[in-house]
């Protein structure tokens, strides 16, 4: 009954590393506000403009969304600043494009098709621009790693504005006049450019003006939003957090399997400890940090 593309995009929906994107960070750690993106909202507005883009070029839009769904799996807590933390200790680096694939294709053995498995890897961007080097195999993993793009640079600068991190005035004139000056405006502009330019170019393509306007406001987020002190200050808390538990769960092989269980078993006790560690949730992560560092109220019993 179902594509084997169809199959993909259904594993990838009943994994547990799915189903945990909903208490990851995307920007805001841990947000207390009810209308934060979480690394699975993020996920499902780049599946829906994904998807937009690829009915609308006539390509496949069951393999378009299981990339979409699939990209950011192996992302750490605390965005990313848990991916800098684990790049940091683990010899090999950690790229979270690459622990996508690694829980699919290892942790949670979900044998999608090498098209899916090609477009996860691939999604990511050096500085934000889709159109660098290493793309997608595929026309429907470009089109993902564009929508990455056009989500969180629009996602991430509406909830800077909730918190009143900027102001709607402050975006750069040059993003306002090209894109929009609202989130809608913004993601329509975006959208409608990328599929008329590449209907009229016969390839996956936006206008210049638009795509600089998109690397600017990139910037712009880079250097007004996430560089800001009030996230950067959690954010660099966040990254101690995970650097403790690292250090302690490598240096004690048996608080790790206490808390780990039997199920990581890699040769190499770096990799099985960032396995644990990219996998945990923002609030997993905290407890944890809680329960092994700090001290709890003496029981009457002893």
């Amino acid at each position: 009954m179902r594509t084997a593309f169809q199959r993909d995009r259904d594993r990838i929906i009943h994994s547990k590393a799915f189903r945990r994107l909903k208490h990851k960070t995307q920007v805001f750690l841990a947000p207390s506000g009810d209308h934060y993106r979480t690394r699975l909202t993020h996920t499902l507005e780049v599946s829906q403009i994904a998807r937009t883009i690829a009915r609308a070029l006539h390509l496949n839009e069951d393999l378009t969304e299981a990339i979409a769904l699939g990209h950011d799996l192996g992302h750490t807590p605390f965005g990313h600043a848990g991916e800098r933390v684990l790049n940091k200790l683990l010899p090999q680096g950690f790229r979270h494009a690459e622990q996508s694939l690694r829980v699919v294709d290892v942790l949670e053995g979900l044998n999608l098709t090498d098209q899916v498995r090609d477009g996860i890897l691939k999604h990511s961007k050096p500085d934000g621009d889709p159109f660098c080097e290493d793309l997608p195999a595929t026309l429907e993993g470009q089109v993902v790693r564009l929508a990455d793009v056009i989500a969180y640079v629009n996602h991430d600068l509406d909830d800077a504005i909730r918190a009143r991190i900027i102001s709607p005035q402050e975006v750069p004139p040059r993003c306002r006049r090209t894109l929009g000056e609202t989130h809608s405006q913004r993601i329509n502009t975006m959208v409608h450019e990328v599929v008329n330019h590449s209907l009229q170019r016969g390839a996956l393509s936006v206008t210049p003006e638009v795509l600089e306007a998109m690397l600017e406001l990139r910037s712009f987020l880079d250097e007004r939003v996430y560089s800001s002190p009030p996230v950067r200050m959690r954010l660099e808390r966040a990254e101690r957090v995970l650097q403790e538990l690292f250090e302690h769960l490598l240096e004690n092989p048996e608080s790790f399997r206490r808390v780990a269980g039997s199920g990581y078993t890699d040769p190499f006790p770096e990799r099985n400890v960032a396995d644990f560690l990219a996998g945990m949730t923002d609030r997993y992560a905290l407890a944890l940090y809680e329960r092994l560092f700090l001290p709890h109220p003496w029981a009457e019993d002893g």
